[in-house]
């Protein structure tokens, strides 16, 4: 089914953007990225946000018949689908991030084959987006975990929302602050993970208006984190990639907290295989669940 239009309805039935996600699956924010998108798209206002909920507007209560007999039509759709058409086979080509093909995947794929035993994966790990954006863009892969905004216009569905930490010795003197101050970030030296495009942890010392006093690059995350916990200097890292991390290092919120969007993304859903759509929606589910418990 169509997400955005699944999204507006379900906000429309609950008057709650939380309410939807946690109906859906999604985030708040995640919801909140889908609706405006569908806005965007249709060139007008459809929900009235404000601390009550979301109300809708004259336009949206007049599109909203017409979305509901789409959603109708698309689930009759499906079902008729899943009565001619099985997904007994075929290669499912996924490409990821590291910390996604660690934490995620295969927890993902092991609910998936419970279905579909005879499916099989082929799957690639990126450091940097703008490889991975490429080779999904030019059908190397069916689908891919990307961080949101994406350069290229792929069909997106937002699935978490994946906080950033700084990270320091455990004898740092910050170690135990409620948050890693701001003028830290450009009076203490800042060991980076070495990227040649700009990166969400880019985009957080900009918010800070800060420009970080870079003591070394290191090509690997984990490699980032052994010259930190010898106390030579700071890193920063997505909340994902610190899990299980191999050092006992303190981990501290920006002074203005930023989260990167994980989405999975593919090129065209309408022309993506039915075993790729399969996997999307075996996504969504473990995703949804991760985040109820």
């Amino acid at each position: 089914m169509n997400q955005k239009y699944e999204a507006f309805v379900k906000a429309a039935e609950t008057g709650s953007f939380k309410a939807a996600a946690e109906e859906l699956g999604y985030t708040q924010a995640g919801i909140s990225y889908i609706i405006n998108a569908l806005e965007n798209e249709m060139g007008t206002s459809l929900f009235i946000r404000d601390h009550a909920g979301a109300r809708l507007t004259p336009d949206g209560r007049a599109l909203l018949p017409w979305v509901q007999d789409v959603c109708n039509a698309e689930r009759a759709l499906q079902t008729r689908l899943d009565d001619v058409r099985h997904v007994e086979g075929g290669t499912v080509r996924i490409s990821a991030f590291a910390s996604i093909a660690i934490h995620w995947l295969p927890h993902i794929i092991r609910e998936f084959q419970q279905d579909h035993p005879n499916v099989e994966f082929d799957i690639a790990v990126y450091e940097e987006q703008d490889a991975q954006e490429a080779t999904l863009w030019h059908g190397e892969y069916d689908c891919g975990f990307l961080v949101l905004p994406t350069s290229k216009h792929f069909f997106t569905i937002p699935l978490a929302q994946d906080p950033m930490y700084f990270v320091v010795a455990k004898d740092h003197p910050l170690a135990n602050a409620d948050f890693f101050p701001t003028e830290a970030m450009e009076s203490e030296p800042y060991i980076k993970v070495r990227n040649d495009t700009h990166t969400e942890m880019d985009a957080l010392f900009e918010n800070h208006n800060v420009k970080p006093h870079v003591k070394m690059e290191i090509d690997n995350d984990y490699a980032v984190m052994a010259m930190v916990n010898q106390g030579l200097g700071y890193g920063l890292f997505p909340q994902l990639l610190l899990r299980d991390m191999p050092y006992d290092l303190a981990m501290l919120e920006p002074e203005i907290p930023m989260q990167r969007q994980v989405a999975i993304a593919v090129r065209s859903y309408e022309k993506a295989s039915i075993a790729a759509k399969a996997f999307i929606e075996c996504t969504r589910n473990w995703i949804g669940a991760q985040q109820s418990k």
